[in-house]
């Protein structure tokens, strides 16, 4: 039973005997719990699997895992290689890693609408589900299209990919049964739902509790209240560092705020660059937002990265929003 897996990729994966299984720059769990079962799959069958990222691996639920990948592979290790690229499908998305992936062949896992994974078929699978919970739970179908259960190892580092893409479940809807069916699959092989929120919502520092603060004192309500917008300033940045950030906390905190649609926060990551993340409650597609502004996403989270600087791309995201609000 492949669940809608490609026969292709299946293939792919069954022909090869070395692979890269590539992710996205600035990871979450999603792509790190891919990456990491995908290749203890891989292993399993026999090849031989390495998992690469550009990192940097901000986010303190997954530093554990950082020592456990390459940003570099070697020649010997792309030799005769083969790439799966998982949780995003556009190579400009794998950032520094790019280069080292060149002239390989390629097959592609990803949720995301976004991205130009070019064309697929037997020499470069694309197996593309916008309507997945996550790629963990794509990657899970493919164990079992592979005729595989996920080890207790396996099945832990989909289920934290799971969850960091449900935000713990509460983004899952009523349309969600195969996603509690994928996921109760998970705990029975070894899954644990404490562990995963243990690892996902604890372990942070009072610097980043400071900082959230710091960005919730200065929130702007817009549009009679269906949009709020703050800033993390360049010192901010500087001073607290990317892993003080706790942006989940953040968003989920805004969310609760009584007629809200849409977040947006703005980061001056450095004096010429911000890096803008959004998300919705339910109708307002922020994914569509941040492909206007040169990144992406899905339709209740996506995320850019922008030239310029806090003030005018405030005035910029207004506009956007202006037009959504007034349709």
């Amino acid at each position: 039973m492949n669940n809608g897996v490609p026969p292709e990729l299946v293939a792919f994966i069954r022909e090869g005997s070395a692979f890269l299984v590539a992710g996205h720059k600035e990871p979450d769990g999603d792509c790190v719990g891919s990456q990491l079962a995908l290749c203890s799959v891989l292993e399993r069958l026999g090849k031989r699997a390495l998992p690469c990222s550009a990192g940097p691996f901000k986010r303190t639920e997954i530093k554990p895992y950082e020592r456990r990948f390459t940003a570099r592979p070697g020649p010997e290790e792309r030799e005769g290689a083969r790439v799966i690229m998982v949780d995003c499908s556009a190579p400009e998305r794998a950032g520094d890693l790019s280069p080292f992936l060149e002239k390989l062949p390629v097959a592609v896992i990803d949720h995301h609408k976004t991205g130009d994974h070019g064309p697929s078929g037997a020499e470069s699978p694309v197996y593309l589900d916008p309507g997945a919970p996550s790629t963990t739970f794509m990657v899970q179908r493919v164990v079992a299209a592979l005729g595989l259960e996920p080890t207790e190892e396996e099945a832990g580092l989909l289920f934290f990919g799971l969850c960091t893409d449900t935000g713990f479940f509460r983004h899952v809807d009523s349309d969600g049964a195969e996603t509690f069916a994928a996921a109760s699959r998970l705990i029975s092989a070894g899954a644990s739902p404490k562990r995963a929120f243990l690892a996902i919502n604890g372990g942070k520092s009072l610097d980043s509790r400071r900082l959230l603060g710091l960005i919730l004192s200065r929130a702007e309500s817009h549009f009679g209240g269906r949009l709020i917008l703050s800033c993390e300033e360049l010192e901010e940045t500087a001073r607290f560092g990317l892993e003080g950030r706790d942006s989940d906390s953040l968003y989920q905190l805004l969310q609760s705020v009584e007629g809200v649609e849409a977040i947006v926060i703005i980061r001056q990551e450095e004096p010429g660059t911000c890096t803008i993340g959004l998300r919705s409650r339910d109708t307002v597609d922020v994914g569509a937002v941040a492909a206007a502004l040169g990144g992406g996403g899905h339709k209740n989270a996506a995320g850019a990265s922008s030239p310029g600087t806090i003030a005018p791309l405030r005035l910029t995201i207004l506009e956007i929003f202006g037009r959504i609000f007034s349709g």
